[in-house]
């Protein structure tokens, strides 16, 4: 029993083998932890302050432009500079964010717009701090581990995704919001700690004998990370088979009217559609001990992407609640098994001086996607029903990946044993 357990659950080997990755992990998960249960405080103090759905939507419209401007910026940063000392500051400055949010709390100001400002500055430094540790990974353990690390970091992202907010909401309840962003501020140290406890990280130079990269540096851009990946159609694949699941196959705009249309409910069935992919990546990411000794990977994105577009169809198929939030799971599982191959493709497909532009470009396709996909799912239920939009919206995801994996057939070939970009 011993031996299907290992077989099945989360390899936590990077755990084990690496002190460095092991502390890197525990602070990003309860960062992670941290950053959702604010999310939920800042939602509800600008409700109270404004009594305005609208201005509660604009706390993702300001966090969102950050998010893909920097994001990209960030990850040439993190190629041109030591990776350590940058992870400090972006995490120096999240953690000043929350203690920013807690003194406006305290203080009573009552001002949306002051705390517009603090989401857009979060959400900036997140966008730095996200590829920075992300092209630290690689520096940490051995390649053969990368998939594990990869769905060790999916469930530290959907622990956050689903524990976060319940914890927040606790917290709300027995206390006020102002406790919420100390709690958060305060998560930050073990995040601190991590990064100080690393060694030296600058970017390793093509060519470089040295392995800490030390020798002559030039200033990374965006333009040639982007070149890069052009040149590059399997890394590219990564970033477009990704576009295609969350563009065609993402009907959460569609929930509201789907719960009341479908199920007959109201909010409470809006929150369970909403929570139900995350608990299927979580179990995914839970039950990930057998991605590690996949070897082709490529293939393994494709049918990934194939299953997510073919539940989501399924979904839209569906009449009966249970039926539906089971499939909806099922889709967030599959989307979990991509996530960790996509990753490991862009990691050891893409040399370390490269690491944090693509890093950078993965945070604005995983932002940007998903709300394209709002926009794709709302205009064609605006011009037939929710029904039709859900299910050619999972079968046109089909379709794409599969068009996609035609035309750049040596995606599918990808080898884990001989990686190449």
């Amino acid at each position: 029993m011993r031996k299907a357990a290992r077989a099945v659950l989360a390899d936590v080997t990077p755990l084990r083998g690496s002190a460095d990755y092991r502390r890197l992990w525990f602070g990003s998960t309860v960062s992670m932890l941290g950053q959702q249960m604010t999310a939920l405080a800042v939602s509800v103090q600008v409700y109270r302050m404004t009594d305005s759905s609208f201005s509660v939507g604009l706390v993702g419209l300001f966090s969102l432009v950050p998010l893909v401007a920097f994001g990209l910026v960030g990850g040439a940063v993190a190629d041109s500079m030591d990776r350590r000392k940058l992870g400090l500051v972006a995490s120096s400055g999240l953690a000043a964010m929350s203690l920013l949010l807690a003194a406006q709390a305290v203080l009573g100001l009552g001002q949306v717009w002051l705390l517009y400002a603090v989401v857009a500055a979060q959400s900036a430094f997140f966008a730095v701090n996200s590829p920075t540790r992300a092209a630290m990974i690689p520096r940490l353990i051995p390649a053969e581990q990368l998939p594990a690390a990869n769905a060790l970091s999916m469930l530290s992202m959907n622990l956050g995704l689903t524990v976060g907010p319940l914890v927040g909401g606790l917290v709300l309840g027995l206390w006020n919001t102002e406790t919420v962003y100390v709690i958060d501020a305060l998560g930050f140290s073990a995040s601190l700690y991590a990064m100080w406890r690393l060694p030296a990280m600058p970017p390793e130079r093509a060519g470089n004998a040295s392995k800490d990269g030390a020798g002559p540096r030039k200033r990374a851009s965006v333009g040639e990370g982007l070149r890069f990946l052009n040149s590059r159609p399997n890394v590219r694949m990564t970033f477009l088979a990704d576009i295609a699941a969350m563009v065609f196959g993402m009907p959460r705009a569609l929930f509201p009217a789907i719960a009341v249309a479908w199920y007959a409910g109201g909010d409470g069935t809006v929150g369970v559609l909403t929570a139900a992919p995350a608990v299927g990546a979580l179990a995914g990411a839970l039950f990930s001990g057998w991605l590690g000794r996949v070897r082709y990977q490529g293939r393994a994105v494709v049918l990934s992407v194939v299953a997510w577009g073919l539940a989501i169809a399924a979904f839209g198929m569906s009449n009966w609640l249970w039926l539906g939030v089971l499939f909806l799971a099922a889709a967030g599982c599959a989307d979990t098994i991509s996530g960790v191959f996509r990753n490991t493709i862009l990691q050891v497909a893409t040399p370390d001086e490269m690491r944090g532009r693509l890093a950078g470009v993965f945070i604005v396709v995983v932002a940007g996607g998903p709300r394209l996909g709002d926009f794709e799912s709302g205009s064609v239920a605006a011009v037939s029903t929710e029904r039709l939009s859900v299910i050619s919206g999972g079968l046109a995801c089909v379709v794409a990946v599969l068009l996609l994996a035609a035309r750049w057939r040596g995606f599918w070939r990808y080898d884990a044993k001989n990686p190449t970009p």
